[in-house]
């Protein structure tokens, strides 16, 4: 358009319009305020704020790596900790059933403690007929009773002759004995027994004190 116009244009018209061109060009091409841009300056300011953001990237994998190193290790300590809970679960359920093995007919013992007691009372009376066939079979009885309580691991608690042992006696009564030290039993009144390790009936005694002692 510009360069149709300098054709219509006559020839003193001509050289001021193309010189008026020019100028504004120039203009054109300066910097604000008339200043010229400094040459690599632009690509200096890139190169650092490229820097900076690096800087930052590396900060913040940096962090999110302690962040995981540290959450492994919790989870490691949870994990060592749940291995050893369900060890001693399985521990602690393996005892409590062989001791429930062990105890489970307890209570079928107990109830038959007070059956052998009348049984020895009624086998000391058939003691008075030396050789008697009741004698001999009460005997051969009572022989399977001592072998059913021994093969389930009842025991008879010693007690005549020893010291009274309040874990597993039961005093009665105390009777003054010049011939017995004080505080030994001297007579059972009721046999007791242990079940392995564990107390299934006391004994119950008479233990002896010294003459002129209080009752």
């Amino acid at each position: 358009m510009r360069g149709g116009a300098l054709l219509g244009l006559t020839g003193v018209d001509a050289p001021l319009l193309v010189s008026g061109m020019q100028q504004e060009a120039g203009n054109e091409t300066d910097a604000p305020g008339g200043d010229a841009v400094p040459e690599g300056a632009g690509e200096t300011g890139n190169t650092a704020a490229q820097e900076g953001e690096v800087a930052v990237v590396d900060e913040q994998e940096s962090t999110a790596e302690e962040l995981l190193e540290a959450q492994v290790t919790e989870w490691k300590d949870l994990a060592m900790r749940a291995t050893a809970d369900l060890d001693n679960f399985r521990k602690r359920i393996s005892r409590e059933k062989s001791e429930a093995l062990l105890y489970a007919n307890r209570a079928l013992l107990e109830e038959l403690l007070p059956i052998l007691d009348n049984f020895d009372m009624g086998l000391q009376a058939a003691q008075q007929e030396e050789g008697s066939m009741i004698l001999q079979g009460m005997q051969m009885v009572k022989k399977q009773l001592d072998d059913f309580l021994a093969n389930n691991g009842v025991t008879e608690i010693p007690a005549e002759g020893q010291a009274f042992d309040p874990n597993v006696h039961e005093a009665v009564s105390q009777e003054a004995c010049a011939d017995t030290e004080e505080g030994k039993v001297l007579r059972v009144m009721r046999r007791g027994y242990m079940l392995r390790d564990r107390l299934l009936r006391p004994a119950h005694v008479v233990v002896a004190k010294s003459p002129g002692g209080e009752a």
